[in-house]
């Protein structure tokens, strides 16, 4: 699995973004994928996950309401829109594949493959 960030970007407050996680090894398939940030100063935190197979999704608090996670088969990738940006959302995004049972996908210890991260910056 070799997996690749992308969609980051400068947004104004109240603008929208999409990043895309791509997977060019292999298929997704079996795996859960999930979205992770880092802000400067604080630890990485989960933000929204997808099961690949069923499509069982997950959303941090924070996000939702404004963060839709989905996939595209045609594609093998893993979507995240995210709408109503605030600069508070702003941080390195990772994208992550594992196979964590319902209790852990929001446990970063949970994924085996990451991403190299793409920078999303929201100013006010």
């Amino acid at each position: 699995v070799q997996l690749q960030a992308s969609g980051g970007g400068l947004v104004q407050a109240g603008g929208s973004l999409r990043l895309s996680c791509a997977d060019s090894g292999r298929t997704f398939s079996g795996y859960t994928v999930g979205w992770f940030r880092q802000a400067p100063g604080k630890e990485r935190e989960f933000v929204a996950g997808i099961r690949w197979s069923g499509g069982n999704r997950y959303s941090a608090d924070s996000v939702k309401g404004r963060f839709t996670i989905s996939k595209d088969i045609a594609k093998n990738t893993v979507n995240l829109q995210m709408n109503s940006l605030k600069p508070e959302d702003t941080a390195v995004y990772y994208c992550a594949a594992g196979r964590p049972i319902a209790s852990s996908v929001m446990k970063e210890g949970s994924y085996y493959y990451w991403g190299q991260g793409t920078q999303v910056t929201v100013s006010s």
